[in-house]
């Protein structure tokens, strides 16, 4: 059985006072599910220390060199140092803005193995790509060149996050998030073969709240949810939390 996760990305939000946000969480956190939140990296050694263990903590980004002259970056060890259990790569925030690639993200996923980083993947499809009925072939692309040999369900977690869905209040249907989440599972399943193809767990990232969870989290190989702008506070992510609790219980 794959253990349920509720990933929280905070993007660019928050400061110290923030913090307070995960004791509201503790209560839901404790229950079969796993619980993990990625703040901005000036938080995560003060989140590490505030979650107490019933909250996993994350970065939200790496560079490939474990040190160097990278003004601004942070190494995986960096965050491995501070707290940090997990780190998220290859957020199309970060493709976007940053111009990052599949292969940077594989490099970046492989520092992060080495430095004992879970990796959170994220692959997804712009609205373009979808109308054209490109997705599942730029999902096959991002996963077989951001992914690096080695994977499995211990280091390397998949989030699908359609560009299109990402804080715009759009959803997929549950039979578009089926599609995409059952032919990721046979995807990792033929290069890794079935027993780490099926241990990865696959989440999906994209306007996720409270009112939708329950029905998203019934959908065919969703393993959790990767959760932007609702996990920034309590009441808005514990929702979210007890229903994949339902889900997995």
């Amino acid at each position: 059985m794959r253990t349920k996760l509720a990933a929280g990305n905070w993007k660019m939000n928050g400061l110290k006072a923030s913090l307070s946000e995960l004791e509201g969480m503790a209560e839901a956190a404790k229950g079969v599910s796993e619980v993990l939140i990625c703040p901005p990296a000036t938080l995560v050694a003060a989140a590490a220390d505030a979650a107490s263990g019933d909250i996993a903590i994350g970065g939200q980004d790496c560079h490939a060199s474990e040190s160097g002259a990278h003004t601004g970056d942070v190494s995986a060890g960096m965050l491995k140092d501070a707290g940090a259990s997990y780190v998220i790569l290859g957020h199309s925030e970060r493709r976007t803005d940053h111009d990052e690639h599949n292969e940077h993200v594989r490099a970046k996923c492989k520092a992060a193995w080495e430095a004992g980083l879970t990796v959170v993947l994220c692959v997804g499809e712009s609205l373009a790509e979808r109308e054209a009925s490109n997705t599942l072939d730029i999902i096959g692309g991002q996963l077989a060149t951001s992914v690096p040999d080695g994977a499995t369900g211990h280091n390397l977690v998949v989030a699908y996050e359609p560009i299109w869905a990402i804080g715009t209040g759009k959803v997929p249907t549950t039979d578009q998030i089926g599609e995409v989440h059952d032919f990721m599972r046979a995807r990792l399943e033929k290069r890794f073969g079935a027993g780490v193809g099926r241990s990865v767990r696959l989440l999906y990232g994209g306007s996720v709240k409270g009112s939708n969870a329950e029905e998203i989290f019934a959908v065919s190989n969703v393993d959790g949810a990767l959760v932007g702008g609702a996990s920034l506070k309590a009441a808005d992510f514990v929702p979210i939390i007890e229903a994949l609790n339902a889900a997995a219980g």
